[in-house]
C-alpha cells in the first residue's frame, strides 16, 4: 500500500473509530491520543495531522452521514412544494434520517454520537450549522414556517429546539437499547419516524397558552 493509501484510509478510520468512542463515552472523555489509539495509530498527533482538531473531527464525522441522508433530502422538498400540511414538511428531516440509520446495520453509533455531541454548546452550534447549511434544509425549514399557524416568537423558538431535541435523543434512546441488552421500544426505525413525526406534529400544532394562565 502506498503512502497516500495509507494516509486516505487512516483519515477514514480516524472518524469511523471516534464516532463509536464517542457515542459510548462521550466527546470531551476521548483524548486525541485514545482515538488514535483505537484507529491503530501509535503517534498521538495522529488525529491532529490527519483530521485537525476535535471540533473539526466532528464535522467530519457529521459529513460523513450527511452525504446519504441529504441525496434523499434533496429530492422531497420538490414533492411536498405546494402542501400546506406540516406533516409533509416535517416528514423530509425526519425519515431520511432513520433511513438512513437502518441501513447502517447494527450495531450503529451515530444516532448516540449525534446526542453526545448536543450536549456541548459549542459543538452543539457546530453540528446544527452543519445540518441547516445545505439547501434542502434551507427549503424544508421554509416550507414548514409557512404552514405552521402563527404563534409568539419565543414559542416558535422554544418549539424548534423541543423538536430538535425529539429528533436527537428518540434515536439515541433506540439505537442504545439493544447495545444494553434491551428491548427496543419500536420495532424498527420506520415505526421510530412515525412516532416522531406524529410527535413533532403535535407539538408544533399545540395551541398556545397565555401567559400567567
Amino acid at each position: 500500500m502506498t503512502t497516500g493509501n495509507r494516509a486516505a484510509e487512516t483519515r477514514e478510520l480516524i472518524p469511523a473509530t471516534a464516532e463509536r468512542l464517542f457515542a459510548e463515552c462521550g466527546v470531551f472523555a476521548v483524548s486525541n491520543r485514545q482515538g488514535g489509539e483505537e484507529a491503530g495509530q501509535g503517534d498521538n498527533f495522529a488525529v491532529g495531522y490527519h483530521v485537525g482538531t476535535k471540533a473539526d473531527l466532528v464535522r467530519a464525522i457529521v459529513r460523513r452521514h450527511t452525504g446519504p441522508m441529504e441525496r434523499t433530502r434533496e429530492r422531497m422538498p420538490a414533492e411536498v412544494e405546494h402542501s400546506h400540511e406540516p406533516r409533509d414538511w416535517v416528514t423530509c428531516p425526519v425519515r431520511p434520517y432513520t433511513a438512513h440509520l437502518a441501513e447502517l446495520g447494527d450495531p450503529t453509533w451515530f444516532a448516540r454520537f449525534s446526542a453526545q455531541v448536543m450536549t456541548d454548546p459549542g459543538l452543539r452550534q457546530t453540528t446544527v450549522d452543519e445540518a441547516l447549511a445545505t439547501e434542502p434544509m434551507r427549503r424544508i425549514v421554509d416550507g414548514l414556517d409557512r404552514c405552521l399557524p402563527a404563534v409568539p416568537l419565543p414559542v416558535h423558538l422554544e418549539r424548534g429546539a423541543t423538536a430538535r431535541n425529539l429528533v436527537t435523543h428518540t434515536p439515541a434512546e433506540r439505537e442504545a437499547a439493544p447495545a444494553g441488552g434491551a428491548p427496543t421500544p419500536k420495532p424498527g426505525w420506520d415505526a421510530v419516524a412515525t412516532s416522531l413525526i406524529d410527535a413533532i406534529v403535535g407539538l408544533l400544532l399545540a395551541p398556545v397558552t397565555p401567559t400567567g394562565a
